[in-house]
């Protein structure tokens, strides 16, 4: 979902939040709802995010003027960064954990609207968070980067479309287990704790150790509004549903 995790650097050079969503103790593997049709969209975000964290390595110690350049910094605030912004990551850890959140509940969410009207919906997503961390951290200076804005928002969607569909996790609690928790359960303990986060935040310059929590959650309320309005609908008006 699109989250922010302080970029581990050296203290001369850029410190970045970054918008990630994944947990440490909670990894989900898949879900238990199969794809009715190949979610081509999906897989070329997943690309796009993977080609362009590529050119972010081959740029070396210039990556940091890359990300300051093409983040999205509330004080300077760009509309084209809202975009740009989506689409950069600053580590492994960090597009690992989106891209495999996006491949997980991606594919599901794009089943129920189409590519065309899943493209759009991602986008919008995406923005929506970016204008939520903008507006409650309007004061920062440091450019926020990540997919999990976006991702939050297909969680969103995901979390209305498919309220009996459970995901295998693997999870880190005393000792490591694989369960299938529901995705409803998942997802909801999720988005309190970026409410709850972000809430310990508001009035301060702070983001909550790094994570932009609040791009989270625009994006997740986002996908919940924009998923029903652009889901596909049949000859008779009634929401269209993928052959299970």
């Amino acid at each position: 979902m699109r989250g922010a995790v302080n970029a581990e650097r050296n203290e001369t050079r850029l410190r970045l939040p970054r918008r990630a969503v994944y947990g440490r103790r909670v990894i989900p593997l898949r879900d238990t709802v199969p794809s009715a049709r190949v979610p081509v969209v999906n897989y070329l975000i997943i690309a796009a995010n993977g080609a362009v964290f590529l050119y972010e390595l081959s740029l070396g110690r210039h990556v940091d003027v890359f990300l300051a350049n093409y983040g999205l910094v509330p004080r300077d605030f760009a509309v084209v960064n809202l975009f740009t912004s989506m689409f950069l990551h600053a580590g492994w850890l960090h597009i690992f954990g989106n891209m495999l959140y996006l491949y997980i509940f991606g594919d599901n969410v794009e089943d129920r609207l189409g590519h065309v009207r899943y493209l759009a919906f991602y986008l919008l997503c995406g923005v929506a968070a970016g204008a939520g961390h903008a507006l409650t951290q309007p004061y920062s200076d440091m450019p926020v980067v990540g997919a999990s804005g976006a991702i939050a928002g297909v969680s969103g969607a995901y979390f209305l479309f498919f309220p009996t569909a459970r995901v295998v996790t693997l999870v880190f609690f005393f000792f490591i287990q694989v369960v299938e928790i529901p995705a409803v359960f998942f997802l909801a303990i999720w988005f309190i704790g970026q409410v709850a986060s972000g809430v310990a935040t508001l009035g301060t310059r702070a983001s909550n150790g790094g994570v932009a929590v609040w791009a989270h959650v625009s994006g997740f309320l986002a996908g919940c509004v924009l998923g029903p309005l652009l889901r596909r609908r049949t000859v008779d008006g009634t929401p269209a549903f993928g052959q299970r």
